[in-house]
């Protein structure tokens, strides 16, 4: 095939999905688990963030190739290469985890507007849902990822507010750096927590499917394995929007741990189920402005996480259905996969209606979750690896060391998380 036209990008156009898909990591669930992994252990746990940051970045830019090099997401090559029986079930679970865990995000959301206006919470969580399907349908491909690039920078509110706590940085800094092991339960299922929350399933099939539809909407693009020419530049561009997308993820959990770590914990306030609880706690302790920056960062977290939750649902059921699939089609030429993303949203919105525990309901996700991530992490290993679904594009030695290690650290979490659960 003739080489299309060579493109100059700048830096920022450089990144997207692995900033996005990074991002939306930091969702108002995971900032829960953060700020309740601070209030409980200080900063004794900040070392997590450290080390699952390479086994982030290695299975998310797998994700990432997979979708460059093939031009489909995760369920299609799985559909393409291997039976339907083993697709099926992933996709279900996907679809009920992310569901649990976009109800529970909307719920936060508006919490988090509650604590700064007041009013009530179930009509702010239909509001924001109904934005964030609208957006999410209506806007041109092009226009709202640039919506979801320049909402990353809500995150920047947990900077903001680690900056107004007071944080004894030295100690901050090396018991970060200084891994230290209590062998307790609670302990333990706080890793559990740090790492579920980090490695989802969910990311990997946006990272992948977005890198797909970027591909199909730019004419001067073709999938790597019937482009090859275009492979050095795009594997460096996936691998620098990987690395960057990570670490603004992981540096922003780090952010919220600290300054859960410097006010709750420093104030002996350990129990934290929820982010709006945290955002509350942080008022009379670190005052107001900690407090709004706070509660704002859930909701534009929220206007981030909401999206990619219903949209990698959608991208999966799609792919796995052989339907037409992408954020770049109309609403009449994607009817499923809109559908998908409106009853996704429904259903969360939902679970904020009818008298189910969400702290329950976010441990069921976990649950799901890492059922899911598991042999989801196997079988794109293996992937990854066959030239009849890479061609000539199999993972570099190096890579497809760190993904199998990131595969085996998720199974030994499982594996923690189902123990502590049974005792």
């Amino acid at each position: 095939m003739a080489p299309r036209s060579g493109r100059r990008r700048g830096f920022l156009a450089l990144l997207g999905p692995g900033l996005i898909t990074g991002a939306s990591d930091d969702d108002p669930s995971g900032i829960a688990t953060y700020s309740q992994v601070g209030a409980q252990f200080g900063y004794a746990l900040g070392w997590t963030m450290l080390f699952s940051y390479p086994l982030m970045v290695a299975i998310q830019e797998i994700s990432a190739r997979i979708g460059r090099v093939t031009g489909q997401g995760i369920a299609g090559n799985i559909r393409e290469h291997y039976s339907p029986w083993l697709l099926y079930p992933i996709v279900l679970l996907l679809l009920v985890a992310n569901i649990i865990n976009l109800g529970a995000d909307l719920g936060a959301m508006g919490d988090g507007l509650r604590l700064i206006i007041g009013g009530p919470v179930q009509l702010y969580v239909v509001l924001f849902a109904a934005l964030c399907a609208a957006l999410e349908i209506f806007l041109s491909y092009q226009r709202y990822v640039e919506i979801l690039k320049w909402t990353t920078l809500s995150l920047f509110a947990y900077v903001a507010a680690m900056l107004a706590a007071d944080v004894p940085w030295r100690e901050a800094g090396i018991r970060s750096l200084v891994p230290s092991i209590l062998w307790t339960s609670d302990y333990l299922v706080a890793i559990v927590a740090v790492l579920g929350t980090t490695i989802s399933p969910y990311l990997f099939f946006w990272q992948a499917s977005e890198e797909a539809e970027d591909e199909r909407i730019d004419p001067n693009a073709y999938p790597l394995i019937l482009a090859p020419e275009e492979a050095p530049r795009e594997l460096r561009r996936i691998s620098l929007d990987t690395q960057l997308g990570m670490g603004f993820s992981n540096a922003i959990s780090l952010c919220i741990l600290i300054t859960a770590a410097a006010t709750l914990h420093a104030h002996n306030i350990v129990d934290i189920n929820t982010s709006a609880q945290a955002a509350e706690a942080l008022r009379p302790i670190a005052g107001e402005f900690a407090f709004v920056v706070f509660a704002c960062g859930i909701i534009g977290t929220g206007m981030l996480a909401i999206p990619v939750l219903a949209g990698s649902a959608a991208y999966a059921v799609a792919e796995a259905l052989r339907l037409p699939v992408g954020l770049a089609r109309r609403l009449f030429e994607a009817k499923a996969f809109y559908g998908t993303v409106v009853v996704a949203t429904i259903l969360g919105i939902g679970i904020n209606f009818v008298a189910i525990d969400p702290i329950k309901a976010l441990f069921w996700s976990a649950v799901i979750n890492g059922v899911v991530a598991v042999p989801l992490m196997v079988m794109m290993m293996i992937m990854t690896m066959h030239p009849k679904v890479m061609g000539d594009f199999t993972l570099p030695r190096p890579l497809w060391l760190m993904g199998w290690l990131s595969t085996a650290t998720m199974a030994a979490t499982v594996a923690m998380m189902l123990a502590t659960w049974a005792s």
